[in-house]
């Protein structure tokens, strides 16, 4: 017996179809149907490969004597925060309020007339355990709230709203002091150096803004080129990469960097994949950067991209290991035993990796081994053997051999398809403009630098699935089911998508024909030139401000006017998570747009959002790395204007506030030139002058 989530387009919300709770979607309907019954409603957010998310799905939400309660006092709403991250990041911004912590599955419960939280938790077991109340016991207890103490509800309601409200409304400043970029530079590099304990994340929004200080000298007092390199070498070394087959788990739960959550997310592969490109472009050079990134790259043409083009959202962090199991193990499909290791591999392989990685008999996570390098440079030919061998066992075949590894698209079909290998995990094959619009910006960089021709087939043609699938009746939307677009776009995949747009137009010009081919190739990318990738920036651009831009306030709304009458609060998100924020990325979007296209609205509209989150850089700075890199680029912009043979050097160096035009009408004694803002240097006549204006262009703050 399947409930009403049977018909979802969502992964997240089919895997609790076959709960007896009586789920209902977000919607219009579910939401009157609470608010004549009065009854309050249960809303419980997460996505596909949360591992907490799939506890609570197996244990409380399976549980006959739960749902029946749940069912007769409830109207519960199941959610999947990545269709819908406006409404998400509302409620989180609640929890957070409410326990000071926050975290997924996100359990909230709202009062039906208004949609005000008043109790909130993430996971919640069966029975009291873990410092937790049972889910039962506290439904019950909810409930007798609810019904009884209305005076309390509703004064609790009130604090809650007003500090909703007032979270939304920034205090007016205008302060950019000159030291902002200190601040932020120094904050970013402390985020970056901290030896907490505890779980460690890629955060990669603080490494991006730690990595740009390196070119001030004012930064050198407190080295963010060594924090930088540091954080580069936990992820290529660490247990966090998939050192077999490639790609970036989620994050460690340890602070050494070993034991990952096993969940691969597109967004954060993206991400790191640029981070590392920037590191070795900066002159951080190691051969565990490049391995990760080229691994990453086939991981994702493996096993992560549609035969359209486009780019799947992650994979779970739980796999089955037999057929006959009824629950899936975390990180069954990545860890070894030492014994299969020793039935593997021959003696010369098995010392070799127990050279290169930590291994050990006992194993680093429940009796087996999450491979974790030991040092940075290139592997043995033996330890690459040993390397391959492993991917045969996990896959059944070897990698040289298996060009696509099609995905397990539910718990049904990975049990049920004949492997040759080990049982995947599985796939959300769901496309997301900004998740893809990442993973181009990091395949475009990369392009820039190695001059890979996968890099940039890869990045092209997801693009243009985008260009030519996302948008209905003039609106862009911001996911795509089996061909299917859905739900209105967020701020997030404009801010992105446009990044992606312009990443490609400047990687295009690194050389003059950038779709350089194989034979036999299935995905053939549309041949834009530069000058149409910018075109397409432009336009998308216009939507935007049309539709996001706060008129009054300065920066961009989380969702349009017409597609948050349902939101408590209209928000102006400016707080890096997992993902950059996206009024940061909008705002150097903004400014790069004004050199490209010599608009200087651009340059106002950016010059206003600054200004309207100045309150929020002077006082919480740690809040929001993204927007500092915005700053970074308003007080530091350049343009480059060269031949191609210039431009194809001065793309590959790390050079992050510049933007490069092709000009090929300079004068035949000039080489380039450097515009610094809104005036122009000298016209370059050699090498060494040109990139000498290059290097005192990008620290002029």
């Amino acid at each position: 017996m399947t409930n009403r989530l049977a018909q979802s387009q969502s992964l997240y919300l089919r895997k609790h179809a076959e709960n007896p709770i009586d789920w209902w979607p977000w919607c219009e309907e579910a939401l009157l149907t609470a608010k004549k019954q009065d009854r309050p409603i249960f809303l419980s957010i997460g996505y596909s490969s949360c591992h907490w998310c799939t506890v609570m799905e197996g244990e409380a939400f399976s549980n006959q004597a739960i749902a029946q309660y749940m069912n007769a006092n409830f109207l519960p709403i199941k959610l999947d925060r990545e269709e819908r991250p406006d409404i998400d990041s509302i409620y989180m911004l609640a929890l957070q309020m409410m326990t000071g912590q926050g975290g997924w599955p996100l359990n909230i419960f709202l009062t039906p007339d208004d949609l005000v939280p008043f109790y909130g938790g993430t996971y919640f077991p069966v029975e009291p355990r873990y410092g937790r109340p049972g889910f039962l016991q506290l439904l019950q207890s909810i409930r007798r709230f609810y019904d009884l103490e209305k005076g309390k509800l509703n004064t609790f309601k009130e604090d809650i709203l007003a500090y909703l409200q007032q979270a939304a409304v920034l205090p007016e400043s205008e302060q950019l002091g000159d030291d902002l970029l200190f601040i932020g530079g120094q904050v970013s590099v402390g985020v970056v150096n901290a030896l907490n304990p505890g779980p460690r994340f890629p955060m990669i929004p603080y490494a991006s803004m730690a990595l740009r200080v390196t070119r001030f000298d004012w930064a050198s007092e407190y080295n963010p080129e060594q924090a930088c390199a540091k954080r580069g070498l936990d992820l290529a070394q660490g247990g966090i990469y998939d050192h077999v087959a490639g790609g970036f788990h989620r994050y460690t739960v340890d602070p050494t960097w070993t034991v990952p959550h096993f969940e691969k997310m597109l967004y954060d592969n993206g991400q790191i994949v640029e981070y590392l490109v920037d590191l070795w472009s900066a002159g951080i050079q190691e051969a565990a950067f490049k391995r990760a990134i080229a691994g990453t790259v086939q991981w994702l043409k493996r096993e992560m991209t549609a035969p359209n083009g486009f780019f799947y959202a992650a994979q779970d962090a739980d796999n089955f290991a037999t057929p006959a199991d009824s629950e899936p193990e975390e990180g069954e499909f990545y860890v070894w035993s030492y014994s299969e290791l020793e039935q593997l591999l021959s003696p010369s392989e098995l010392t070799a990796i127990e050279e290169e990685f930590t291994l050990t008999k006992e194993g680093n996570f429940e009796g087996k081994n999450v491979l974790q390098r030991r040092y940075p440079d290139q592997f043995s030919q033996n330890t690459e053997a040993a390397l391959a061998k492993l991917f045969e066992a996990r896959y059944g075949a070897k990698p040289d051999l298996l060009e696509t590894f099609p995905p397990a698209k539910s718990n049904q079909e990975a049990k049920t398809r004949n492997w040759l290998g080990r049982i995947p995990p599985v796939t959300d094959t769901k496309m997301i403009v900004a998740w893809n619009s990442l993973m181009i910006s990091g395949l475009a960089r990369a392009y820039s630098v190695f001059l890979e021709p996968d890099y940039w087939q890869l990045a092209t043609v997801a693009a243009q699935f985008i260009l030519n699938n996302q948008w209905v009746a003039g609106r862009f939307h911001r996911l795509n089911y089996d061909g299917q677009p859905a739900v209105l776009a967020q701020s997030e995949d404009y801010a992105l998508f446009i990044k992606a747009l312009l990443d490609l137009h400047q990687a295009s010009l690194s050389v003059e024909q950038p779709w350089p081919f194989g034979q036999g190739s299935k995905l053939q990318p549309t041949n834009l030139s530069p000058a149409s990738w910018l075109e397409k920036a432009v336009k998308v651009q216009e939507e935007f401000d049309e539709l996001l831009w706060s008129v009054d306030n300065g920066g961009y709304y989380n969702a349009a006017s017409d597609a948050s009458d349902q939101l408590l609060v209209h928000e102006r998100s400016y707080t890096d998570n997992a993902t950059p924020s996206a009024n940061g990325v909008a705002i150097a979007n903004l400014v790069r747009l004004a050199l490209l296209t010599e608009d200087l609205r651009y340059l106002d509209r950016a010059e206003q959002a600054l200004k309207a989150f100045s309150s929020v850089l002077n006082t919480s700075p740690q809040s929001c790395p993204s927007i500092f890199t915005a700053l970074d680029w308003y007080r530091n912009c350049t343009l480059i204007r060269a031949g191609a043979k210039q431009l194809t050097c001065l793309i590959c160096g790390y050079f992050p506030v510049s933007v490069y035009q092709l000009d090929t009408h300079l004068p035949d004694s000039v080489i380039g030139l450097v515009c610094q803002g809104l005036s122009c240097k000298p016209a370059a006549t050699n090498t060494d002058q040109l990139l000498a204006q290059v290097r005192t262009s990008q620290t002029r703050a």
